[in-house]
């Protein structure tokens, strides 16, 4: 059995602010550490259920947060970028019978949630698939959707959790705080955060049958209301964009890879646009 954890930092316990999420900042090593911790508990909890094989995704920032030296030596890391696809690389290729994405967070401009964006913050007011707002969760679940892999389990804030259960329906969750603002959020301690996380990843791996793959039904339309016109100007640069609005991206996709693709091109050529 293979499983498959993308792990982001956001919505790790204890992390409530960007500072503690930038390299360089004083508090980034202790937010790497208490993601290090989460990413383990996560792949325990698979080997628990029996996986054999669990690929752990860096999926924050530059891809170089975990400390390998303290993940369980069973694991497999995906570290570094540019990945092609991000937060999802290497469910595109299929294989893997459950992923488990943890540490995430919110949306863009979601209400009490500790810094909810969707892939730039900087660039992306809001994205939306087909008219429906999503969130990175549910674009990293597309992804693994049409490789046939289900999301079995998501943790962060509590208002992240519940995104997530309305946008993917059928998931198990693990709520490790809860936002007071975007920038303020009561945590559980990091062991007990662990250790509800461990519990949960080996029962969602147990009961791996009981999820199902995410779809949005194809053709695909991608729209990215941008921070700024100069952001939009910069974007429709990109072929295949156009521009649907003051603020607004578009672009026409017929499966899913293209659709996740042009959203890390469009995202990184509209932050260009100052």
């Amino acid at each position: 059995m293979r499983v498959y954890i993308s792990i982001d930092m956001e919505g790790v316990a204890g992390v409530v602010h960007a500072d503690q999420c930038r390299r360089g900042a004083d508090d980034y090593p202790a937010a790497c550490a208490l993601m290090t911790g989460e990413a383990d508990a996560a792949a325990k909890g698979a080997f628990d259920a029996g996986a054999e094989v669990v690929l752990i995704n860096d999926s924050h920032g530059d891809m170089r947060n975990l400390d390998l030296g303290r993940l369980d030596p069973r694991v497999e890391v995906l570290s570094g970028s540019l990945k092609r696809f991000s937060m999802a690389e290497g469910l595109d290729g299929g294989g893997f019978d459950l992923a488990l994405f943890i540490g995430y967070h919110a949306g863009a401009g979601t209400q009490r949630a500790i810094l909810d964006h969707t892939y730039r913050s900087t660039v992306a007011y809001a994205v939306r698939v087909n008219g429906r707002p999503i969130n990175e969760a549910a674009l990293n679940a597309l992804v693994a959707g049409a490789a046939g892999t289900p999301v079995g389990l998501v943790s962060g804030d509590e208002t992240t959790c519940a995104q997530c259960r309305a946008l993917l329906g059928e998931v198990d969750t693990v709520a490790v705080k809860s936002a007071v603002g975007r920038l303020a959020a009561r945590s559980l301690h990091p062991e007990r955060a662990r250790a509800q996380i461990r519990a949960a990843a080996a029962k969602a791996v147990r009961e791996r049958y009981r999820f199902r793959p995410f779809h949005i039904d194809p053709p695909y339309s991608l729209e990215i209301d941008t921070v700024t016109t100069a952001m939009a100007d910069a974007g429709a640069l990109m072929p295949g964009a156009l521009r649907s609005g003051d603020r607004t991206l578009r672009f026409d996709a017929g499966d899913v890879q293209t659709l996740f693709r042009a959203l890390l091109a469009l995202l990184r050529l509209a932050g260009t646009g100052v």
